[in-house]
């Protein structure tokens, strides 16, 4: 069996790429995606609710420059209060 956590994703950079942002309150997820994207371009748009909606999920779609860029972002998501995950 292959180990993908071996495998190096190779893209071309720049490129779209898709987060799953999770987090309690939609207004304090926007919030804070607009905190960390600041004057970049960006779509986000709700996707999915918990089944006795504690939590929404959005699609964050953006253009990342490189994979530091990419790897920044993804950290930056996950460390912010408003946000419980991101995938």
């Amino acid at each position: 069996m292959r180990d993908l956590n071996k495998e190096k994703l190779e893209l071309n950079y720049p490129c779209k790429w898709i987060y799953k942002v999770i987090g309690k309150n939609d207004q304090d997820i926007k919030i804070a995606v607009k905190e960390i994207l600041d004057e970049r371009e960006y779509v986000l748009k709700l996707s999915n609710s918990s089944k006795k909606g504690k939590f929404k999920s959005f699609t964050l779609e953006l253009l990342v420059h490189n994979e530091d860029d990419r790897k920044m972002l993804y950290d930056i998501l996950c460390n912010h209060d408003n946000i419980n995950m991101v995938l």
